[in-house]
């Protein structure tokens, strides 16, 4: 329920603050006063578009704040714990718009995407705007009403999801089959590549190893006579090596350590050097005698080596990423392969889907019949009680089965009505007055609104076209709802205004050089000065206050 709401610096208000109670809240003033601006600011904190020149003159942004209470709304509650937003049992919708036309939109003290103020709204307040009876011409707009009244959310979204299933099977059945000559043409170079590369066979790493191995077959020359060499110096020379000179030095420090201890480590050293050296020896000897000097062996590495550059120069890519283009070029042609498969199977899946779809559709459509026919039977009653005593609502649901299937169904959903006896129901346009349209836009507005779990409801000036006794029907309808759910009203009819719980008043003030909108709660004498106003014009005489007071007594 709405509980608060403060607008600053919006359109020609300056500073409003009301508190608002459950029941029906009235709300009028005189033509030009701004009743709907109060509307307006609680729509931007839904999340309405702002622009720049809504801020009121002189001043740098508009501020507006609502307050709800969420003790009767649960879902609005889930919604705020979903999205780590919930404190304690009321909401803050907070909206500030700068005269540039940027705004900035809070959710409890969070700055939030003006989206998720509207997708919360949604569960907060439902606003009925005065122009709601043009809307009710659009065939789309009366099977959201059919649907809104049947409440089958589940069936809606069964049809929805199979619809989405078909819908994405089919899109890539287009795809697979538009692309398909393309993919014959590109399968056939892949297998000749991957075929090629194939037969090749290169191993990962395997090329960085030929290059190694033929490095080394290759200057074997040189790495031999380098090893001889080496072994000489060691120990294999007929004169002086390492290990004899190392020998020679050890002996000599051996005699000498004798004579002075403090040798013993350098010595200790020299005998580990000599270690050392002649382990070297030994290792390269058998390096050496193990080195594998094939011809044969060097000719297939440099064939292997030239044909890994030829095939990296033909792929475009370097010979040590030969191997993974390889891999990469057998995934696209496994890849083609399986799409060739997925094009078979998804003609099957897309029969299969589509009758899926038929079947929730046809239950959704079953509902739609059966809701159809009682919401029309409700819409004639009220329509008949709001001077219309011959009126006649009929909803008719005309399923399409080779219709193209739609994420709303496949019913054709159309409101017919007849005014006089004898006249076969038409078309809304083709049969109701403006006035008429109204009436039967408010009977529907009001019967749908008690099926729609929002706590908070607004109708804004959708009395228009109404007056006499029907405005004092609509009235009673509208206090009639406001027993079970928040109601605010905007309404230059008496016999409405006479209706609410509670009475606002909208008043504008100039001082020649700036206006203001002002809105003030009315006591029971404020009440009967309006009410009176409403029934006799600016001049309120005995009469009218007596009929204004009629109308209170009426509505105790």
């Amino acid at each position: 329920m709405l509980t608060q709401l403060t607008v600053q610096n919006f359109a020609i208000v300056r500073f409003l603050e009301l508190e608002l109670h459950a029941g029906m809240t009235c709300i009028t003033g005189e033509t030009g006063a701004g009743k709907s601006i109060a509307i307006d600011a609680l729509g931007l904190c839904l999340g309405e578009r702002a622009e720049g020149n809504m801020v009121r003159p002189g001043a740098e942004r508009s501020e507006l704040t609502a307050r709800f209470s969420l003790e009767r709304n649960p879902a609005a509650r889930l919604w705020l714990q979903q999205h780590e937003l919930l404190q304690e049992d009321e909401c803050l919708l907070r909206r500030v718009i700068t005269a540039e036309g940027r705004s900035r939109a809070y959710i409890n003290g969070t700055p939030v995407p003006v989206t998720q103020l509207r997708s919360l709204g949604q569960l907060l307040i439902n606003i009925h705007g005065q122009h709601a009876h043009q809307l009710l011409l659009r065939a789309e707009h009366q099977l959201t009403i059919l649907d809104a009244y049947a409440g089958h959310q589940e069936l809606l979204q069964g049809t929805r999801n199979a619809y989405q299933q078909w819908r994405q099977s089919q899109s890539e059945l287009q795809r697979l089959e538009q692309e398909r000559s393309q993919r014959d043409a590109r399968r056939q170079l892949l297998e000749y590549q991957v075929d090629e590369l194939d037969q090749f066979a290169l191993q990962d790493g395997e090329f960085e190893e030929i290059e190694t191995e033929h490095s080394r077959l290759a200057n074997r020359g040189e790495i031999v006579e380098a090893c001889q060499a080496s072994l000489e110096l060691l120990q294999d020379g007929d004169d002086i090596t390492l290990v004899s000179l190392l020998n020679q030095t050890c002996h000599r420090l051996d005699d000498i350590c004798a004579m002075d201890e403090r040798l013993l480590p350098v010595n200790q050293m020299l005998q580990e050097a000599l270690i050392q050296v002649q382990e070297s020896h030994q290792e390269l000897r058998h390096y050496l005698d193990s080195l594998d000097l094939d011809p044969e062996r060097l000719s297939l590495l440099d064939e292997r080596l030239s044909r890994s550059m030829a095939l990296s120069r033909k792929h475009h890519v370097r010979p040590q990423a030969l191997y993974a283009h390889h891999q990469q070029l057998a995934s696209e042609l496994a890849a083609l392969s399986a799409d060739d498969a997925r094009l078979d199977s998804l003609r099957d899946e897309l029969g299969h889907l589509h009758a899926h779809y038929i079947e929730q559709a046809h239950r959704l459509s079953a509902s739609r019949q059966r809701h159809a026919e009682e919401l029309a039977q409700r819409i004639s009653s009220r329509i008949q009680a709001l001077a219309m005593p011959h009126g006649q609502l009929t909803i008719q649901v005309q399923p399409h089965a080779d219709a193209t299937p739609s994420a709303l169904g496949q019913d054709l959903v159309e409101f017919l009505v007849t005014t006089n006896p004898g006249q076969p129901p038409q078309a809304l346009a083709k049969v109701a007055s403006g006035g008429e349209l109204s009436r039967i836009s408010l009977a529907i507005q009001v019967i749908t609104a008690e099926r729609i779990a929002t706590p908070s409801l607004i109708f804004d000036e959708v009395d228009v076209g109404i007056s006499g006794p029907t405005a004092n029907v609509v009235g009673k309808l509208l206090r009639e709802l406001g027993r079970s759910t928040q109601v605010l009203v905007v309404t230059h009819l008496p016999q409405v205004a006479g209706q609410g719980h509670h009475h606002l008043f909208v008043s504008k003030h100039s001082d020649g050089h700036e206006t203001e909108t002002l809105m003030q709660r009315l006591d029971k004498q404020g009440r009967l000065d309006e009410l009176a106003r409403l029934l006799g014009g600016d001049q309120i005489t005995r009469n009218t206050l007596a009929n204004a007071r009629e109308l209170l007594q009426a509505a105790e």
